[in-house]
């Protein structure tokens, strides 16, 4: 079993090879985790070219949601972005909160923000910044966010209790998040969840929906709420190089669900007690 240290290791790894590809390659894939599909189509992605803001050169096609589209991001907000990869949804973001706004991505691999960083500077957008930095860590001082954003990276992260405690601690007191992350129903064979490699492929680092909305709430947000849920089915291709064909008869009839869900919740305006990890104790 890897330690916290180790999958976050072979994120980074993944994630840069990532940076270097183009984005058919990418959406073919687990999350972009590697060419393991042969067959070329969209496993998690949603289509963001119809967002205003929406730029070609930064969609890796890496995402499993729209978060940017439910965020209720208003003009002049502080927005961040955890896990922003190659600037798509900051500046998508940026256009939502318009040039009195201020927009930072937060990645902790080097080569996605030396990617989103030259994007950025090629549209001469000025109140974008890319900060490298674990987002259970962030960069960032608290309560100074508006929104937060983040589009399937909060399951590649071992310690999700630590990444809510800091989007909390982040968030300005009435903020919110608008997250899009892969989740589970029902437990996932041996094979999937024990292997490094479907780690970074998005779906062995997810958890229970049942204990990620809980965890939520256990953090001190209010007002949870689900904005979109959508099945995601891995191809039998991808299957088989993790488990056999009877295993995965088993996995296709049996009662495991792996879903993309887009999670709504807003931090408290005022607090009558102290959270762990909140920022406040």
């Amino acid at each position: 079993m890897q330690t916290e240290e180790q999958l976050k290791e072979i994120v980074r790894k993944k994630y840069s090879e990532i940076a270097l590809q183009d984005k058919d390659t990418n959406m073919s894939s687990c999350c972009g985790a590697g060419g393991c599909s042969t067959e070329v189509y969209n496993i998690m992605s949603d289509d963001y070219t119809s967002l205003a803001g929406y730029n070609a050169d930064a969609d890796l096609g890496l995402g499993c949601g729209l978060p940017t589209q439910f965020a209720r991001i208003k003009p002049g907000d502080v927005v961040i972005d955890l896990g922003s990869g190659a600037g798509n949804d900051c500046f998508i973001a940026r256009h939502e909160t318009g040039e009195t706004g201020k927009v930072i991505g937060i990645d902790f691999t080097p080569a996605m923000i030396d990617k989103a960083r030259t994007n950025a500077e090629a549209r001469g957008f000025n109140n974008v910044e890319f900060r490298q930095g674990d987002i259970e860590h962030m960069p960032v001082t608290a309560n100074s966010a508006d929104v937060i954003v983040s589009n399937c990276v909060l399951n590649l992260v071992p310690n999700k209790h630590g990444v809510f405690s800091e989007i909390f601690r982040v968030l300005k007191p009435g903020g919110h998040f608008s997250i899009s992350d892969v989740v589970l129903v029902g437990a996932l064979p041996e094979g999937l969840r024990k292997d490094a490699e479907m780690y970074a492929g998005c779906v062995a680092g997810a958890i229970q929906k049942e204990v990620y909305l809980e965890l939520i709430q256990a953090t001190g947000f209010q007002n949870i709420s689900i904005q979109k849920e959508k099945p995601i089915i891995i191809p039998d291709d991808i299957l088989a190089n993790y488990l056999s064909t009877a295993e995965i008869h088993d996995f296709k009839s049996g009662s495991t669900g792996i879903f993309s869900l887009t999670v709504y919740a807003q931090k408290p305006i005022s607090q009558t007690s102290c959270t762990p990890g909140g920022g406040c104790c």
